[in-house]
């Protein structure tokens, strides 16, 4: 497979953690276009074909053209060869329905898979194949029924992930919305899911995931229930979702995709959502409802979470986009105070900063060790796209992922210092800095013991 386009990250002379800032950032957002990704359309179907197929081989040939990733569309199952599919970042299985590959051609597709290759389906690829137990768990569930095409309402679970990020909370957009046989929510990462009780026909007892994204056995998993209508292939916010879910599938876009369960919202994008956080220094951060960000503005400050307890054993996860060759932070184990030196004397930050030395870039902790920066380089989106943190403090340990991938394995010794209780906030670094943050939420873990992690 093909290496996608990373960001280098530039080694720079060292600033101060809140000091000062080296100069206002002056890089413009990079682009977001794939560069050499191939993907192949496939769209046989051995059952009911759907008359968007055309239209959806079309958007995706215009995406490739507008987004610099090549597109080839065939129905022939020959092109399933080991040889063949070698050439592609991402098989598209659009609309297919049925039995449509022979033994030989669905162990090709499987060791395509497995050796990091990319699967896109779309509405009825989840109609394909259902002797196929390899491709079930790929897809992620199976077609069961499906109602009368009808306007819905989709809920957007993942503000992170590219086919989502552009979409507001609820997603008005009418297609036909399919029933799965099982729920993928324990095997995938749901993006999207369904409000049952805003059309007629769901059976998924409420719980009803329209859209979601894995790692599967090596190679990555994305899956859309919409594109039933041709409608939907000429609607931007479907193609753009299509296009994210295309490109985090080749690999030139990252994302956490492992499942989800069991946080606590502590910042969901709403006023009252803040109302258990305190503004430390003359900064502060700017709440744009409309699309559930807060974003740092003024002078250097701190917006730390007050709830009732100090965190101890957590896993905090956030999502986080610079502009630029922006500033900012994630703190962790400092006590409550209005001074946000405070949080640089007594905690740790978790450095969000294009351009620094090893140990105050992206993914470090702050002055204390560096993340490493292959894996880093490999997880982390450009300016201009989300990226998504978790945080896992246990005990004195403290592990950093970045997009699912664990950058940065660090252990306190500081007799000074300690990671077993304190507070978490973010960081506004200065005035020229333009960085945003939504979907704060945060997990209890087990209490850490003297042998090992409780259970």
């Amino acid at each position: 497979m093909r290496a996608s386009a990373r960001i280098a990250t530039a080694t720079a002379a060292a600033a101060l953690l809140i000091g000062c800032v080296s100069g206002p950032a002056a890089s413009k957002p990079e682009s977001s276009k794939a560069e050499g990704e191939k993907v192949l359309v496939f769209s046989k179907t051995a059952g009911f074909r759907h008359d968007s197929i055309p239209d959806g081989i079309a958007a995706v040939k215009e995406l490739g053209a507008a987004n610099g990733f090549t597109v080839d569309a065939t129905e022939d199952a020959g092109a399933f060869t080991a040889a063949n599919l070698a050439q592609y970042d991402a098989v598209i299985w659009l609309s297919t329905t049925g039995d449509v590959l022979n033994a030989e051609q669905q162990t090709a597709f499987e060791d395509y898979i497995k050796k990091g290759g990319g699967y896109v389906g779309v509405h009825a690829a989840a109609d394909t194949e259902y002797d196929w137990p390899f491709y079930g768990g790929l897809a992620g569930a199976y077609f069961q029924s499906h109602p009368a095409i009808q306007p819905a309402k989709v809920q957007v679970e993942d503000h992170a992930h590219p086919s989502t990020a552009h979409l507001p909370g609820i997603w008005d957009r009418t297609d036909e919305w399919y029933n799965y046989r099982s729920n993928p929510r324990d095997r995938a990462r749901v993006l999207a899911s369904l409000d049952e009780s805003s059309y007629t026909g769901g059976t998924m007892s409420g719980d009803h995931p329209i859209a979601w994204c894995q790692d599967y056995q090596g190679g990555r998993s994305f899956y859309t229930g919409g594109g039933h209508t041709k409608e939907s292939f000429a609607d931007p916010a479907y193609r753009t979702h299509l296009l994210g879910g295309i490109r985090w599938a080749t690999g030139a876009a990252q994302a956490d995709c492992r499942t989800e369960k069991g946080y606590t919202p502590i910042f969901d994008g709403t006023a009252a959502s803040l109302d258990a956080w305190k503004q430390a220094g003359p900064g502060s951060l700017e709440l744009n409802e409309a699309d559930g960000t807060l974003t740092t503005v003024g002078g250097m400050g701190m917006l730390w979470y007050d709830g009732a307890k100090e965190l101890g054993s957590y896993s905090l996860k956030l999502d986080w986009r610079m502009d630029g060759d922006d500033n900012s932070g994630i703190f962790v184990g400092f006590p409550a105070s209005d001074d946000p030196w405070s949080a640089v004397n007594n905690g740790y930050e978790i450095q969000i900063d294009a351009t620094d030395v090893p140990e105050k870039t992206t993914g470090s902790v702050y002055g204390f060790k560096s993340a490493d920066l292959k894996k880093r380089d490999k997880a982390l989106n450009p300016p201009g796209e989300w990226n998504t943190y978790e945080l896992r403090v246990e005990g004195e340990r403290l592990r950093i992922y970045l997009n699912g991938v664990k950058i940065n394995d660090f252990t306190n010794t500081d007799p000074a210092r300690s990671l077993k209780d304190g507070h978490i906030g973010i960081q506004n670094h200065g005035a020229d800095d333009q960085v945003s943050f939504r979907d704060i939420r945060v997990k209890d873990l087990p209490a850490r013991t003297a042998s090992g992690v409780g259970r």
